[in-house]
């Protein structure tokens, strides 16, 4: 038997703002709040424990300092990465350059708060065990 992610954790300084991105983003709802300082989304349906792991924002007080050593990557599910790259940029991200080659296959993004993640080019289809994804 093996360990699965089950939650993503990152701290934060606005959790309702970046919540609302990411639900956005993934296409994932609310799952609640622990407090004033924790907010929980996930898949549709499945919530925590399904096969997709749940994010959890946390509010932080420390500002980010440099590039993230951890990131998301994200692929479209029912358009090609031109259109979502407007869907995201539309939504509050915004390009952002680490170094990445000019020819890159992705781009880098950045969500409200700066934390990068990139956008990949690669189309992945939505499968009946992951009602969530869209």
């Amino acid at each position: 038997m093996a360990c699965r992610i089950t939650e993503l954790v990152i701290d934060c300084a606005d959790p309702r703002r970046l919540a609302d991105f990411w639900c956005e983003v993934l296409g994932y709802v609310e799952l609640g709040w622990e407090g004033d300082d924790a907010l929980e989304i996930g898949p549709p349906e499945t919530g925590f424990g399904g096969p997709q792991p749940t994010v959890v924002f946390l509010r932080s007080t420390e500002p980010k300092r440099g590039k993230l050593r951890v990131h998301f990557d994200v692929n479209p599910t029912d358009r090609d990465q031109d259109a979502e790259l407007e869907r995201l940029l539309a939504a509050g991200a915004r390009k952002v350059d680490i170094g990445q080659p000019a020819d890159a296959p992705w781009h880098v993004l950045a969500d409200p708060e700066g934390n990068e993640f990139c956008l990949l080019r690669r189309r992945v289809e939505v499968s009946a065990g992951h009602p969530g994804v869209r």
